[in-house]
């Protein structure tokens, strides 16, 4: 991968917060000329840029319940015949679940894995773990879950990536300083 420049980092950050913009409005915003945005663009696309996406208003769309649950893996899967059959059936029902929106192996709190899915209220929830829990039961020791209500009042910061360009650009300006 090339080196990345201070204003690959600035682009970037622009399409953290926007991705709608246009390498023109970039170049503006910049203060550099299009043709550039244009090429540093594509080298943080085909390098960087996983996709471009939309956060919608959750509840607006009719989901009221984020769930994070955690899963502790049953200790007798540990052989490498039983580890990946596991994983390939664990792998297949995670793939065809639209509401896992995140999913993968983790460490810490005891458990080894984790999902991220979304519901349109706690009925829907609590059917997605009882097929779950039927699908996967077997090789399930423990779940844990988080459940975050996306239509109270108490959803103080909801989830945004622009968050994150305040801190990134503050750091690149200071690095970048003679």
């Amino acid at each position: 991968m090339e080196k990345l420049k201070p204003i690959d980092y600035e682009i970037l950050y622009k399409l953290i917060e926007n991705s709608r913009r246009s390498d023109r409005e970039l170049a503006r915003i910049l203060r550099i000329s299009q043709p550039t945005v244009t090429r540093r663009r594509s080298l943080l696309e085909k390098e960087l840029i996983d996709e471009y996406t939309t956060i919608p208003k959750w509840k607006n769309l009719g989901y009221e319940i984020l769930a994070i649950t955690f899963v502790k893996i049953r200790p007798d899967i540990a052989s490498r015949e039983k580890y990946d059959n596991t994983r390939k059936r664990g792998l297949q029902w995670l793939m065809n679940q639209p509401k896992i929106i995140m999913a993968g192996a983790c460490r810490g709190i005891g458990v080894d894995s984790f999902m991220i899915s979304l519901h349109k209220d706690y009925a829907d929830y609590d059917e997605f773990m009882l097929n779950y829990r039927l699908e996967l039961g077997d090789f399930i020791n423990d779940v844990q879950c988080v459940l975050v209500n996306l239509a109270g009042k108490e959803l103080i910061k909801p989830l945004s990536l622009k968050y994150l360009t305040r801190s990134a650009t503050e750091r690149t300006h200071k690095s970048s300083e003679p």
